[in-house]
């Protein structure tokens, strides 16, 4: 598994903006077959978000980035950003693979 963290920060005014254009963006990508999971959190912080991305492959990280959701979804939030985004990128160690597949 690939999995990336994304890291966000949101200008107040945005907040709702943003949290409903990611949504729609989650409920896409979950759809993807190289994607285990697509995670949406908030942070105690109102305004900071992360993006948990589990894929199957590196590869399908990079056919994520193609689809017309996340170009739309990048597009539409990149105003509403305070800074720019950031991520981190790790493998997994636990669970194994069959244990990040979930019910959509």
């Amino acid at each position: 598994m690939f999995i990336v963290h994304v890291f966000i920060h949101v200008k107040p005014d945005y907040l709702e903006a943003f949290k409903a254009a990611t949504l729609t963006n989650v409920q896409n990508s979950i759809q993807e077959a190289g994607i285990a999971r697509f995670d949406f959190l908030q942070d105690a912080d109102p305004n900071r978000f992360v993006l948990v991305e589990v894929y199957r492959t590196p590869e399908d990280a990079g056919k994520h980035k193609e689809t017309a959701h996340y170009a739309t979804w990048r597009d539409t939030v990149a105003p509403m950003m305070a800074e720019p985004r950031s991520s981190m990128k790790y493998t997994n160690i636990a669970p194994d693979e069959q244990g990040w597949d979930s019910p959509a």
